[in-house]
Formats: C-alpha cells, sequence, structure tokens
C-alpha cells in the first residue's frame, strides 16, 4: 500500500457520517469495541498503509447502522483520504468474506450517493474501496493472504467482469512483526487472544476469560480498556471464543457427514468412497496452502498434493 505523507490538508467531503450505535441483533466484538475508537484506529491505518497521520478528526467513521447480513454486521468503515476501509475481524476461515463485502459496499455506495442523480451527464465520484481482513484464528495461516470474489463464479471463462479482493492479514501473536511493531493496540488485542485460547485449553471458557482479563491488566496488556469495559468484554471474549468453537464442530460435522455418505457407494481400487472424499479433501487443502505461501509452480504443487495440473489451476 502506498506511502502517505504526513499532514495532507484534503478537502472534506459532504457525506453524511454517522457513528456507529448498538444494534440489538447484532452481537458486538472486543475488536470492534477497541477499534471504534478514532485514536486506535488511526494507529491501526497508519500501521496497515505505512502512513503517519497524527489527527484522529482525518478519519471519518462511516460504518452503515443497520447493514447486518446473516447476523453479521461489518466491523468497520471509515474514510480517510478520499478512500474507503472496510476493516472485518474474522476468528474462523471463512472463504465468503469478497461476497459479504461486495454486499456491504453496496450498500455503502448507496448511502453515500443517496441523493444524486445516477442518470445526470455528470459522473458521480465515489471513494476507492480498500478491503481488508484482521484474522486470529488458531487454524495455522500465512502473514498475507488473498480472498477473490471471482473464486466464487461457476463455469468462469476468461478474466472475471467483476473482481473484489480482500487482503487477509494474520494477526495472530508471532505473525506480521512489523504490523505489530506499529500499532501497539492490535499487538496487546493480539496477546489478550492468545491467553483466553491457552487458559481455555485447561479450565472453562468463562474462567479463562477472566484470568486473562485479570492477567492482562495486571501486567498492563490494554490495561486501561479492559479495566473500563472489563464486564463487556469478558461477556464479548465469551460470545466470540464459543461461536469460533461452535463453527470448527460445524465444519468437522459436514466433513464426517460427506465422509460418511461417500462410504455408502462401496470400493474402488482399494479404497471406498468415504476415504477417497477425505484424501480429496486434504489434497486440495495442502493445494491452498501452497498457492498461498506463493513459493511453488504449479506443477510441483500437483505433483505433492495428488490433483491434476488443470485442479490446481483452479484453485488458483
Amino acid at each position: 500500500m502506498a506511502k502517505c505523507k504526513r499532514n495532507r490538508n484534503k478537502t472534506k467531503r459532504n457525506f453524511t457520517v454517522k457513528t456507529p450505535t448498538a444494534n440489538q441483533n447484532y452481537k458486538d466484538t472486543v475488536f470492534r469495541m477497541l477499534f471504534s475508537d478514532r485514536k486506535n484506529l488511526l494507529s491501526l491505518y497508519n500501521a496497515v498503509n505505512q502512513s503517519d497521520y497524527n489527527n484522529p478528526d482525518d478519519l471519518e467513521i462511516v460504518t452503515l447502522e443497520n447493514a447486518i447480513y446473516m447476523g453479521m454486521k461489518n466491523d468497520l468503515a471509515f474514510i480517510m483520504d478520499t478512500n474507503l476501509y472496510l476493516y472485518e475481524h474474522q476468528s474462523t476461515y471463512n472463504p465468503n468474506m469478497p461476497l459479504r463485502d461486495l454486499f456491504y459496499i453496496c450498500s455503502e455506495y448507496q448511502k453515500l450517493v443517496d441523493k444524486k442523480s445516477l442518470y445526470s451527464s455528470t459522473l458521480q465520484k465515489i471513494p476507492a474501496p480498500n478491503f481488508i481482513e484482521f484474522y486470529n484464528g488458531s487454524t495455522a495461516a500465512p502473514d498475507c493472504t488473498e480472498l477473490r470474489l471471482s473464486s466464487a463464479f461457476e463455469h468462469l471463462s476468461g478474466e472475471p467482469k467483476l473482481e473484489l479482493i480482500v487482503t487477509v492479514l494474520n494477526v495472530n501473536v508471532g505473525h506480521n512483526a512489523e504490523l505489530m511493531q506499529h500499532c501497539n493496540t492490535l499487538n496487546e488485542y493480539a496477546q489478550y487472544v492468545a491467553r483466553v485460547r491457552h487458559y481455555a485449553a485447561d479450565m472453562s471458557l468463562d474462567q479463562a476469560v477472566e484470568r486473562a482479563v485479570d492477567e492482562c491488566v495486571r501486567e498492563g496488556i490494554l490495561a486501561e480498556f479492559l479495566t473500563r469495559n472489563r464486564n463487556e468484554v469478558i461477556s464479548m471474549s465469551i460470545f466470540e471464543y464459543d461461536k469460533e468453537l461452535e463453527e470448527k464442530k460445524l465444519r468437522k460435522a459436514e466433513y464426517e457427514a460427506g465422509f460418511s455418505e461417500g462410504e455408502k457407494h462401496g470400493h474402488e481400487t482399494g479404497f471406498s468412497e468415504g476415504e477417497k472424499y477425505g484424501i480429496e479433501l486434504n489434497s486440495i487443502e495442502t493445494a491452498r496452502r501452497m498457492l498461498q505461501l506463493q513459493e511453488f509452480s504449479l506443477e510441483k504443487i500437483a505433483a505433492i498434493s495428488g490433483l491434476s495440473l488443470d485442479e490446481v489451476k483452479k484453485l488458483q
């Protein structure tokens, strides 16, 4: 992402800007609560974009109040230097994030040009979009990868006529060291999440969250934020971590259902259909991870994963 100049003077836009408000149908997250603070959000923006803005008022929060899709709300939307940024936090792998962001950005643009005519001969200018996902799930992932809307297109022929790219940044402890170095709030948030997961392995989730909160406060990790919002953070963290576990159970159940269904079809070449189904899933996952690393040729990925070259190209 491009380097920004310090203290650039910008002309304010005539967009209707509304600060996020509580919605009873949506369960908030610690990440969203933490970075809804303009100072924290500006620090995160600077770290991601390698910029050095120092006035939080330059950042215009435009998170829509009621744009909820399947029970999930966009975490943060804001305009900075004439660009529109959608920031999402995810604790589980979600290949549908580009499609979700497409729905959200359409709602956002509709809001921004609400009182302007799209039938006039004047080109209506809109802020350029940027899509970032901050991933802190327990499944291993590279520091940075991309999710593309075109991956969801069936029978795509040639270059996609519509594309949306989500940059996924792994914000677990031990990943993206430079990003963490430049945004201390994100770094401390990652430490808090890591402690919750660590303690949850040996005690109840309620106890794990409370111990993590108390320990972080004592050690100066998000101390002011956790002290001020202790009860709410504990409630949110229990909800988030429990939701993450439930989604993992769902994926496991889906896999086992597919495996059992395959076994009904008998045996071929020494493997049941269920076994072949499991092997195929492992091969696809191996190929996907190798593609994300961007260090291997397509031919080598095909040879290691056992997929055909055409199958690897489709995954790419």
